[in-house]
């Protein structure tokens, strides 16, 4: 039996459902949907990760970066972590935080030019804002 308020299926058909929702364009949906799959699954580290996202994509900067926040509590060296905390923080308007863990993550992953790329933007943005 489905308890009340459930969708069908098991943890992994959500986290599926779930990943199929953001494809999708319905990332608020993705996002209520895997919220529940990991609070069934809280040490699941891609169940987390794809929450992130949806609620990224959604716009609920502030609740990316507690689920991103939350994976690099559980592994430092998670680069996307720190870089998916950083740009949220940038559109939740923290610019200090996000310059932090977007140095981070292009310390981490020199190779990814977009991590670089958003790192800039952010300190462009600081040094905007400071002018």
């Amino acid at each position: 039996m489905v308890e009340p308020g459930f969708p069908e299926g098991d943890v992994y058909e959500w986290y599926q459902r779930g990943l199929e929702l953001l494809a999708h364009g319905d990332p608020a949906a993705a996002a209520t949907l895997l919220s529940r799959a990991a609070g069934a699954e809280p040490g699941s580290r891609s169940i987390r990760e794809a929450l992130g996202r949806a609620q990224y994509d959604a716009g609920r900067y502030q609740d990316a970066m507690a689920t991103f926040a939350a994976l690099i509590a559980a592994s430092p060296t998670d680069d996307y972590a720190q870089f998916a905390l950083g740009l949220a923080a940038s559109r939740a308007g923290e610019l200090q935080l996000a310059a932090e863990h977007l140095a981070l993550a292009a310390a981490m992953r020199p190779d990814l030019g977009h991590y670089a790329r958003a790192l800039r933007g952010v300190r462009a943005r600081r040094a905007a804002e400071s002018a």
